[in-house]
């Protein structure tokens, strides 16, 4: 009797609709973020699943909250996840996937310039058996040509240099399987470059293209020093190939001093030349100094990454978690 019930209880699960995770992460979002929910929710009443949204609320400072808020009071299938401060995209993005419960969950920046509408199509490929489905930007309209030619040079740096194969022009915008969520919730490394966390996970990936459209409104929180920093932290994360530049400079430097100087020393003694002076002790020494300075940055780099990492703290501090009704144990859509 017992097995027949516990056989009945396994059926009844199987059929159940699956359940739908869309992981927004928002800071200061609050001039787009009611056009953002209405056109998300148009697709997800599109598709036969169950489904809640996950807003991870990154210490804004605008009416942000109040507005998730108030999408919450008329739509139980809204959460929230308010951190105690702004920890970064990437550490709100974790917080999403560590709170999501969806048989799929998909993250998605809440500015619009991923399309929801491509979310039917990152579906299809995962109802194929993906369990990443990533989408690639072919155009990224409204940014300048110099955020475009930078972020082209910095994606192809990182998809040649990295151990791991990391899409070109490719961001956060994908769907990932449930069994995916698991391996990258077991990864709790301070210095967070997502993007690679996704392909260091492996399984089954899969790339749709699309254009990406310019901001809907507001604008970017993201300044071309951030921009830079950003880089540098993908690129410290997933390859030591700086370290190997810093050693080759470092012997090609070597090479070029010990060269030069038997030039010095063959000239002298067969043709009796003078020894450059002044200027050329100073080129020499400034350019030698130079490239120490730039092997020892690039060492605190590693060594920095490192120091974080012993201390241990948690990734981020939840203020306020309030699950969608699709999240809790009775909730139904």
């Amino acid at each position: 009797m017992d097995a027949e019930l516990k056989r009945t209880n396994r059926e009844m699960q199987n059929a159940a609709p699956k359940l739908l995770t869309v992981v927004a992460p928002v800071f200061n979002e609050g001039d787009v973020l009611r056009e953002f929910y209405e056109r998300l929710l148009k697709v997800l009443c599109q598709i036969e699943m169950r489904y809640e949204i996950l807003f991870v609320n990154d210490g804004s400072e605008d009416e942000t909250l109040s507005i998730i808020d108030k999408l919450r009071d008329h739509d139980p299938n809204v959460g929230v996840i308010d951190l105690t401060r702004n920890f970064g995209k990437e550490i709100a993005l974790t917080a999403g996937l560590d709170h999501a419960r969806g048989d799929a969950v998909i993250n998605i920046d809440a500015d619009l310039q991923d399309p929801p509408e491509l979310i039917p199509r990152l579906i299809e490929k995962w109802q194929e058996g993906y369990d990443v489905v990533y989408a690639t930007r072919t155009d990224r309209r409204g940014e300048s040509s110099l955020r475009k030619f930078s972020a082209s040079i910095f994606y192809r740096l990182i998809h040649w240099s990295a151990s791991i194969r990391i899409p070109r022009d490719t961001g956060d915008y994908r769907l990932l399987s449930r069994r995916a969520v698991n391996a990258l919730i077991k990864l709790r490394e301070q210095h967070r470059f997502m993007k690679g966390l996704f392909s260091w996970i492996g399984y089954s990936q899969v790339g749709i293209p699309f254009e990406r459209e310019p901001r809907e409104a507001g604008s970017s929180k993201w300044s071309f020093w951030q921009l830079w920093n950003f880089a540098l932290e993908g690129l410290t994360s997933f390859t030591t190939v700086p370290l190997k530049v810093a050693s080759y400079v470092g012997a090609l430097t070597a090479t070029c001093a010990f060269l030069y100087g038997m030039k010095i020393i063959i000239a002298t003694l067969l043709f009796g030349d003078p020894v450059a002076g002044y200027p050329t002790i100073m080129v020499t020494m400034l350019f030698l100094g130079g490239v120490q300075l730039l092997s020892i940055g690039v060492l605190g780099e590693y060594m920095a990454r490192i120091f974080d990492e012993s201390k241990k703290r948690p990734l981020y501090l939840v203020k306020t978690y309030l699950p969608s009704e699709s999240n809790t144990p009775d909730g139904e859509q």
